[in-house]
This record gives C-alpha cells, sequence and structure tokens, in this order.
C-alpha cells in the first residue's frame, strides 16, 4: 500500500498558481544565498552529556551555509580529533570533551569560537 499523501508539502514544493505575476524568490532555499565567511561566523562549543547515556560530547552550533560545508567541516573536526560523530540539524556533534583542540582547529580556519557550559 502506496504512503497516503497528507500535504502540499509531500507533493515536492511544487507552487500551484494560476497568477502569471507570481513572484517566487520569497520562497527560494536559503542554500542559494551566498555562505558568510568564515570570520562572519560566531560557532559556539558547547559540551553536553544529558539524552546520551551518561556519554560526553562536544556540541558545536551556530554554523551558517549549506549543509555541504557543515557537513566537510565536522568531517575534519572528527578526523583531527580521532572521533566519531555526526552533524545534524545544523549542528556538529562530536564524541568525548573535544572543546577546547575544536576551538583551536576552528580559530585556525578562522571562526569565531566562544566556549558555553562547564
Amino acid at each position: 500500500m502506496a504512503k497516503k499523501k497528507l500535504g502540499l508539502e509531500d507533493l515536492g514544493g511544487f507552487v500551484f498558481s494560476t497568477n502569471e505575476d507570481f513572484d517566487d524568490s520569497e520562497y527560494a532555499d536559503e542554500e542559494s544565498q551566498e555562505p558568510l565567511p568564515p570570520g562572519e561566523q560566531e560557532l559556539e562549543a558547547h559540551f553536553s552529556n544529558k539524552g546520551r547515556g551518561g556519554k560526553t560530547v562536544t556540541i558545536i552550533k551556530g554554523f551558517q551555509g549549506p549543509e555541504e560545508d557543515l557537513i566537510a567541516l565536522g568531517k575534519m573536526l572528527k578526523k583531527k580529533c580521532g572521533v566519531g560523530g555526526s552533524t545534524k540539524d545544523g549542528e556538529i556533534i562530536i564524541q568525548g570533551d573535544h572543546r577546547d583542540k575544536i576551538m583551536q582547529l576552528l580559530k585556525k580556519e578562522g571562526y569565531k569560537v566562544k566556549r558555553v557550559g562547564g
């Protein structure tokens, strides 16, 4: 049995309009905008162990840019720290408390980084 369509967003982003003057620029993806250069971005390095069975993680928040750049930055940080992690919901999650090392790496890349929490 096929999945039932629930709303217009399930139709793949189609806009049904008979108005010839319709301006779809207000619906353009945010990814089409110019990404901010690293020097203008202010990232936050958080420490957390909530909701992870007591395991500690470092969370990098505040990245503004395309998802591909976020994934590439997360991959670089994981490789330099020699640990695992993931990238989701606009955040980079690195296993373990590596805030100091990550902050140094991000500053080398030109980002402004602020330490948040403990």
